[in-house]
């Protein structure tokens, strides 16, 4: 009897957290994890996503905060791995709506203030944690450990829940060699994993890549050799977030006598700020402002610019058309892609960089680019080092997902431990079993100008079809007497055919409509809804039989007084 009861009062101890990821599985970006235990809830980084060619007119992409809103009282705060965009670009949308605090480092901080200023945002609570600092965020300790990344200041997270600690790397690779600040702090690693470490969540992006990633500063030595053998103006288009590449880019420049101007508003922000920060080291008078380019020759300026991912409205894609209001591309420029396309982006890039050479400018898109994630090698280094009893990748496609678990499986890890989940699902862990518990609506919230949320599937399938086959306007007047049809139908076209061009199928169009009227008599006792969705299915059969196309079609019923 005794034996039994002391089972049961075991059972009833073991506590279990629940990980449900919003966003950041199987895609690149949009990276936010809810951790929760009991009452407490910490929200793992609130990043965005950015729109591909199906999303006209989108700017960007941010998480679902439905569940959050439903257990507001729960949140305790939101803790960040690093400053880049898919980590923290949701943040001035979410901060809107809840007043919690944020935690996170010194630059990427500096970059969070940036953009809420920029939404106008103000009474938010950010709070400035170091590597090796513990905060507690009601029963959940949260631990930030030093890594290295593409941009300074990136942690890794060790999460005490009364489960168990869950370790998050963040964005991160192995770097002996860092540009700013220290190595990643592979020893408190190993320290939790003699402890016991209930789950590992890995960055997964460079998942497939077998060996080791390269040291940032094997870039370095790939500018200060180009420098000083080029010619013209030198332009190195890169994120706007990765300090360190910028930093590079302006010892080499320094080194050859160049000036460096930076171009796109991003830019300007993040290098403004890393300033402000010490996070850049700028010799005396090599930073000039892109008005001063007048007063040096072609060889003495460097031009470090936003538009490596081939974005429309980026500097480096306007100067590439011509449309750049300060810089014109010329023969005898280069211009150094110092990234790779984010999966995706790969027309957009390669339609860029042809439109730069029509222009004359010569392009190098290799060697000037290393990646700020881990492959294989430090995957399993890290992995070695915790010993998880669950291990769980996120931070890429599906791709990157399984092929991460695949490689931890080769270690020996067991497969029933090895977890793979979708944004949504809710994941419920405790040291003795894992399981998905149900999942949750995470249909990500798309912004359009000020508009968040207010463009959906039903838009946006409507901008496509006019993106792709155009608008036709049908307006018929009738009399507000009678109901019969006394002027029109006009035809407007507009992206579908020129009208003055095609007057065969514009009299063909107005005879189907004018026979279906016809049919009718009178519409004034009609229902101008199954009117209107009548002309629209005699016109899109009409249109397809004849030009195999199928435009939006918008007919207009109008009263007219005669």
């Amino acid at each position: 009897m005794s034996n039994f009861s002391t089972r049961k009062h075991k059972n009833k101890e073991r506590k279990s957290v629940r990980i449900i990821p919003l966003g950041g599985l199987d895609q690149i970006g949009m990276n936010m994890t809810v951790i929760e235990c009991e009452d407490d809830i910490i929200i793992i980084d609130c990043g965005q996503a950015f729109p591909d060619d199906d999303m006209p007119g989108i700017d960007s992409i941010i998480p679902n905060f439905q569940y959050l809103r439903d257990h507001y009282s729960k949140i305790r705060g939101v803790v960040l791995t690093h400053g880049h965009e898919d980590h923290i670009g949701a943040l001035p949308y979410f901060l809107r709506e809840f007043r919690v605090p944020v935690y996170g480092t010194r630059l990427t901080l500096g970059l969070v203030r940036n953009k809420i200023e920029e939404h106008g945002i103000k009474n938010a609570s950010l709070i400035l944690v170091q590597p090796g600092d513990t905060v507690e965020l009601g029963e959940i300790k949260v631990e930030f450990i030093r890594t290295n990344h593409s941009i300074g200041d990136a942690v890794a997270l060790a999460i005490t829940t009364a489960a168990g600690v869950i370790i998050h790397t963040g964005d991160f690779k192995v770097d002996f060699t860092p540009i700013h600040g220290g190595v990643i702090d592979l020893q408190r690693l190993a320290e939790l994993g003699r402890k016991k470490v209930l789950a590992l969540m890995s960055d997964s992006t460079n998942a497939e890549r077998p060996g080791y990633t390269m040291s940032e500063r094997t870039v370095g030595r790939v500018f200060t050799e180009m420098f000083p053998q080029t010619t013209g103006r030198i332009l190195v288009a890169t994120f706007a977030s990765n300090v360190d590449r910028v930093q590079q880019i302006i010892n080499a420049a320094a080194m050859v006598g160049r000036k460096v101007v930076c171009v796109g508003r991003s830019m300007v922000n993040v290098i403004n700020t890393a300033l402000e920060l010490d996070y850049l080291e700028v010799p005396d008078g090599v930073l000039i402002d892109i008005s001063e380019m007048k007063n040096y020759q072609d060889d003495e300026l460097v031009i470090i610019t936003t538009g490596s991912q081939g974005e429309p409205m980026a500097a480096l894609s306007r100067m590439a058309s011509g449309e750049h209001k300060a810089i014109e591309i010329k023969e005898g420029d280069t211009v150094i892609f110092s990234s790779r396309p984010v999966p995706g982006n790969e027309k957009t890039v390669t339609r860029v960089i042809n439109d730069l050479m029509v222009r004359g400018a010569k392009v190098t898109y290799q060697d000037a680019h290393v990646s700020g994630h881990a492959s294989q090698e430090e995957l399993k280094m890290i992995y070695t080092l915790v010993k998880p009893k669950y291990f769980i990748p996120v931070h890429g496609e599906f791709k990157h997902l399984t092929a991460h678990a695949e490689l931890v499986k080769s270690m020996g890890h067991d497969p029933r431990n090895t977890i793979l989940i979708n944004n949504g699902d809710i994941l419920k862990l405790d040291s003795y079993s894992a399981s998905v518990d149900g999942s949750i609506d995470v249909e990500p919230v798309l912004v359009d100008g000020l508009g968040v949320g207010d463009v959906g599937n039903v838009v946006l399938r409507d901008r496509k079809i006019l993106s792709q086959d155009g608008l036709m306007i049908v307006v018929i007047g009738i009399s507000k007497k009678t109901g019969r049809v006394i002027s029109g139908p006009e035809i407007v076209s507009r992206g579908f055919v020129y009208v003055k061009e095609s007057e065969v199928l514009m009299d063909g169009c107005r005879t189907v409509i004018s026979h279906l009227l016809s049919e009718y008599g009178s519409l004034s006792s009609m229902d101008w809804g199954s009117v209107k969705a009548s002309i629209r299915d005699a016109l899109k059969d009409y249109l397809w039989r004849e030009i195999k196309r199928s435009p939006m079609i918008l007919p207009m019923i109008m009263e007219i007084n005669d």
